[in-house]
């Protein structure tokens, strides 16, 4: 599958996905923008060695050695000590870690939670029970939690005035899966601060939070890249060396 998409990468034009800072609601966001038809957009955790990548800088220099480098990411799902993600996580058609579809301490168990699934040049957010029932094909697949927005309602449990405020990162996808929004506040936000960036400003039916306060961006058209301790699962698109 691996070779198939570095193909296709050469084969079509090279896209990158566009970084954007907004302000909404008196708070700041850095806005990814992904096309998942015109892009290639990947999950990463382990090197071919076993061992988890951690950070962006060493994924970019294993695309590099293959004549590609890493365009944009983030962190994509919460993960245990060892960096193993805590839900269901598939990388280039491999299952990693099963579904996880029972409720749990933290925010990963508090459902409803979700998966966001790459596959046929789309992304799709899906609530995870929906998930179970369809069992689409996913090339790629997180599962993180809670959903930010389900079905364009936000989650049942977001309060308008929790005092709880992290950095937060997120995703959102369109129905038709044509148009993928990752989001990083620059500041502080509460989850119905950051689910309503997605449903009322982005128009986003549904949308999953991926992490909050260990959240991270790499954005080199902003000239960032965010740096810390190890990250586990990471999303990112793949482009040209330049």
């Amino acid at each position: 599958m691996r070779l198939l998409a570095a193909l296709l990468l050469w084969a079509t034009p090279a896209l990158a996905a566009t970084c954007e800072d907004v302000r909404y609601e008196g708070n700041s966001y850095t806005l990814c923008t992904v096309l998942p038809a015109q892009e290639e957009l990947r999950l990463f955790l382990y090197d071919d060695d076993g061992a988890p990548y951690g950070q962006f800088s060493a994924i970019d220099r294993n695309l590099r050695a293959d004549g590609a480098r890493l365009g944009f990411a983030m962190n994509a799902g919460m993960y245990h000590d060892d960096r193993a993600p805590v839900g269901h996580y598939v990388e280039d058609g491999k299952e990693v870690m099963r579904v996880i579809p029972n409720a749990g301490p933290g925010n990963f168990g508090l459902l409803p939670n979700g998966v966001l699934c790459l596959r046929d040049g789309r992304a799709d957010v899906f609530e995870t029970l929906r998930f179970v029932e369809t069992a689409p094909d996913c090339a790629y697949a997180t599962q993180s939690g809670p959903m930010l927005v389900i079905d364009g309602a936000l989650h049942p449990r977001f309060l308008v005035d929790s005092t709880s405020r992290y950095v937060r990162n997120g995703v959102g996808t369109t129905p038709d899966g044509q148009r993928a929004v990752f989001a990083i506040s620059n500041n502080a936000v509460t989850f119905h601060e950051f689910g309503s960036l997605f449903r009322d400003h982005l128009d986003l039916p549904n949308a999953l939070f991926l992490d909050g306060n260990i959240s991270r961006l790499y954005a080199p058209d902003l000239d960032r890249s965010d740096f810390g301790f190890s990250l586990g699962p990471i999303i990112g698109t793949v482009t040209p060396a330049d």
